[in-house]
């Protein structure tokens, strides 16, 4: 999240606007989400009788901007909603402003302008697809971005010097309750064999923090006469682009190749860790990961929890989690099981500064 007391800025070529926010993290707590708040400043002369508006969009880039084919973008607007700054269409002293919003006014003056937007509740939250390291341009992923701009009106012509533009996330957090521990059991039955084989895994409990080791209990009673050569587990990443394709990219961003075996007729109960971080998986294309603000480092994307009913066709990505576990026997007896990967709340625990300290000792 943004620190307290921290104003971040950013103003155009030309002086005429400029952008001021207290933060640039919205939290999606899935039945409501953050609402986006500022301040707009202005410099009357450099306008020159021009109106200032200001934009909050929500865009889904799966292309660079210069590979547009047949009149075709790579990207798609998912939001667009914008407001007329200055003029101000109501008194600035008669609004209902944030706190952020009122020091800011009191600070800046009477050519400082509050804006105030609420997000639907059907968009997505900010993630990316991270490229391959050869890849430029910009990467596939879902962007939110306040846009302010000086001009002789909504629909004339914007000028690049008279037009700043200031990235944000929409981020989500862990829930405040656990559900239950996932748990999948299978028995396989063979030819040739009297007696089944019995495998039945679960974790410790369905949701985990980024950099917290995840537990796998692996109960494995091999009454078949067959013999268990390895037992591979792995945690995969699943992104769904739901906009576009519906197509899902599933990617392994931790393994264990055990070397264990389970003759026939044994049994086996063991507890495996895995570790799913971004550091071992940094030059791996398609993984997708948090959206980031620049010169900010961040992580494997958090899981996307959705508000029940809401169309998943405009979500841009949806990411989930499973830890396979294989068992090897000429063929394979295969077991997933679902958890969830995401980030505590701030106010429950410094989680930057348990994250990054897990993250290199795990990488070292």
């Amino acid at each position: 999240m943004s620190p307290k007391n921290v104003i971040f800025k950013k103003t155009c070529k030309d002086k005429s606007v400029g952008v001021f926010m207290g933060k640039r993290d919205f939290v999606d707590r899935v039945d409501s989400v953050d609402p986006v708040d500022g301040v707009i400043l202005i410099d009357p002369e450099a306008l020159a009788g021009r109106k200032v508006f200001v934009t909050l969009s929500c865009t889904f880039r799966y292309g660079r901007d210069d590979m547009d084919v047949m009149g075709i973008a790579f990207r798609r607007e998912l939001y667009l909603s914008t407001r007329q700054v200055y003029p101000p269409l109501q008194d600035r002293d008669k609004g209902v402003h944030t706190k952020v919003q009122a020091k800011l006014l009191r600070k800046l003056g009477s050519n400082a302008y509050p804006f105030f937007f609420e997000f639907p509740d059907n968009l997505p939250c900010s993630v990316a697809l991270q490229p391959a390291p050869h890849d430029v341009g910009k990467q596939c992923a879902v962007e939110f971005e306040i846009k302010a701009f000086s001009a002789e009106s909504q629909d004339a012509k914007v000028r690049k010097r008279s037009t700043v533009k200031l990235m944000i996330r929409k981020v989500q957090y862990a829930p405040d309750m656990q559900g239950a521990p996932p748990s999948v059991e299978t028995t396989k039955d063979f030819v040739m064999s009297d007696k089944p084989l019995h495998v039945k895994v679960h974790l410790d409990k369905e949701l985990y923090y980024h950099g917290e080791t995840i537990q796998v209990h692996v109960n494995i009673a091999n009454h078949s006469n067959k013999n268990i050569k390895n037992i591979v587990l792995s945690v995969d990443q699943v992104a769904t682009v739901v906009l576009y394709s519906n197509d899902s990219y599933v990617k392994c961003v931790d393994i264990e190749d055990s070397g264990d075996s389970v003759s026939a007729g044994a049994t086996l109960q063991k507890v495996y860790k895995m570790l799913p971080l971004l550091a071992n998986n940094r030059e791996r294309r398609g993984i997708a990961l948090d959206g980031k603000l620049k010169h900010e480092d961040t992580n494997l994307a958090s899981s996307s929890v959705v508000k029940e009913g809401a169309l998943k066709e405009v979500m841009g990505i949806m990411v989930s989690y499973r830890v396979m576990v294989k068992l090897i026997i000429g063929g394979e007896v295969g077991l997933e099981v679902p958890f969830k990967l995401m980030h505590p709340k701030p106010d429950a625990v410094s989680w930057r500064t348990r994250w990054c300290s897990r993250s290199s000792s795990a990488a070292t």
